[in-house]
């Protein structure tokens, strides 16, 4: 007799269906809850499944998402993306059936953080990297993410947090990049911005406070899915990604005498939603600079999961290289600009600046170690003396979910906060869609192993804790954008938002 191949899924559709209760949670490792006939199955994108309370559905990917992608073969409907999605980030559950224009999603890829069986993953870039790197006609540069430093070593069986910042440089230049860089100089650069903006901001009373961070595409791409009528109380500064990318292809570019469209710029991020950022119609500001208009600021990017792939595909023990150093420019930074990868350094980073800005001297030592805006804390306020401004109160949010609690108060006008820090992701970037699967589902002991290492790489610059105090940071504005917020770093640094609320009803 002809035997018939049953697919996972179908197995435990028979499972479940012959009343064999919990067995596909158990099995996947899943959580037992019942949370049945909410799941969206492969063709039924428009309206609720209605499959047995075993079988807990999935969250709805599109074929054409640039973030995610999902192997339907490994799928187990086990319902740990729904979970994710819907309880941590507030997205699927939050708008209306049926879908309008698009598949709602935020490309944040927590998804594939809480995957079992490994079927959704980022969608895969790294054969583009590849195929640059055998190219001879162009100059490919990477700039590489404060997070990534403190979990690439997961990948090669470092325990969870090892600082392997000076490795992960030689991997890279073993791979054959022409210049490895740092996407701090990008974080420092966009703290100089946000600061000068956030300094505007207060002291002309008709712009819009609190000012809410824009650093984190997942967060942004929320606002304007769900509270485009709070857009205006974005920082216009583009991301530390994108800076770098804009500056790359204009200031580097001239330094280096090469032509922007013969540079491939491609970005190490810990952060699936950095892939769809990059694609954002208005990420072109170096290729509109030279009348280029197709030319990105930043052309690829991979996750931190996608790196270790590639060094494994190539045969490079990441763990027997010498460490090597950042080239310049566009390779040195400040302690700020590190601790741009954990929930609270981004806040901590804009006051140490801010207070320098304001003051012309630098920070106390207590916000050096800013204690009421750091930890994992869902939500966190903090206040800040700084002289010439006055009491500076802020509030720190990660986890989309918990920042509906602080919007809901800016909506309501009663937020007493001039700043708001928000980060799609639990941790910050340390805990981003792309980075290493060392626990499943992720836990916060090995989210606190990065920050503490992110932390100790601040408190190793001494002399170098504020993003004012980076020489390549001072250099560029003197050799080319002048000073923050001037005509030339707004062209190059700063962007607007979209609003996408017609692409969903949400529910009230």
């Amino acid at each position: 007799m002809k035997q018939k191949k049953v697919s996972r899924r179908g197995f435990f559709k028979l499972l479940g269906t012959a009343g064999v209760v919990g067995v596909g949670a158990t099995v996947s490792g899943c959580s037992n809850e019942s949370a049945g006939g909410k799941g969206w199955m492969p063709s039924q994108y428009n309206v609720p499944a209605n499959w047995p309370v075993q079988v807990k559905g999935r969250i709805p990917i599109d074929s054409n998402n640039v973030s995610i992608e999902r192997d339907d073969a490994k799928c187990i409907l086990c319902g740990q993306c729904l979970e994710v999605c819907r309880n941590v980030m507030s997205v699927y559950g939050y708008y209306e059936l049926p879908v309008k224009k698009e598949v709602v999603c935020i490309n944040c890829g927590q998804c594939t953080l809480w995957c079992p069986t490994g079927a959704i993953t980022e969608r895969q870039d790294t054969a583009k990297v590849l195929a640059a790197l055998d190219n001879p006609a162009v100059h490919v540069l990477v700039q590489t993410a404060p997070a990534t430093r403190v979990s690439l070593g997961e990948e090669f069986g470092l325990p969870p947090g090892s600082i392997v910042q000076g490795k992960q440089v030689a991997a890279l230049k073993a791979l054959g990049f022409d210049a490895v860089l740092d996407t701090c100089f990008g974080a420092d650069l966009t703290i100089m911005e946000e600061a000068s903006e956030l300094l505007e901001r207060v002291k002309q009373p008709e712009h819009s406070l609190p000012q809410f961070t824009s650093c984190c595409p997942g967060w942004v791409k929320f606002v304007e899915y769900y509270y485009p009528d709070l857009m205006p109380h974005l920082s216009s500064c583009k991301s530390p990604q994108q800076m770098f990318g804009a500056v790359a292809k204009t200031y580097y570019a001239a330094k280096k005498q090469i032509s922007p469209e013969n540079i491939v710029s491609v970005a190490v991020m810990p952060c699936t939603a950095k892939k769809f950022e990059c694609q954002r119609p208005e990420m072109n500001a170096a290729g509109v600079e030279a009348k280029l208009p197709a030319v990105r600021d930043v052309d690829i990017v991979i996750t931190t999961r996608e790196l270790a792939q590639l060094l494994k595909k190539r045969g490079i023990d990441m763990n027997g290289l010498a460490s090597a150093e950042y080239d310049s420019i566009l390779g040195e930074t400040s302690g700020a600009g590190i601790i741009f990868g954990v929930t609270g350094g981004v806040m901590e980073a804009a006051v140490r600046t801010a207070y320098h800005l304001s003051t012309a001297q630098d920070p106390p030592d207590s916000l050096l170690t800013w204690n009421p805006v750091r930890g994992l804390q869902g939500v966190k306020e903090a206040t800040a003396d700084i002289p010439g401004l006055g009491t500076v109160r802020v509030a720190v949010c990660h986890g989309l979910k918990n920042a509906r609690e602080l919007l809901a108060a800016v909506r309501e006008k009663k937020a007493p906060w001039q700043f708001i820090e928000f980060m799609a992701c639990p941790g910050g970037c340390i805990g981003g869609g792309g980075q290493p699967r060392t626990s499943l589902p992720p836990t916060d002991e090995v989210r606190k192993a990065r920050i503490a290492n992110l932390y100790k790489l601040d408190t190793a610059l001494p002399a170098k804790r504020s993003s004012y105090q980076n020489q390549e940071i001072r250099q560029v504005y003197q050799e080319w954008l002048k000073e923050p917020l001037s005509e030339e770093a707004e062209a190059l640094l700063h962007t607007r938002f979209v609003d996408r609320s017609n692409q969903l009803t949400a529910k009230r």
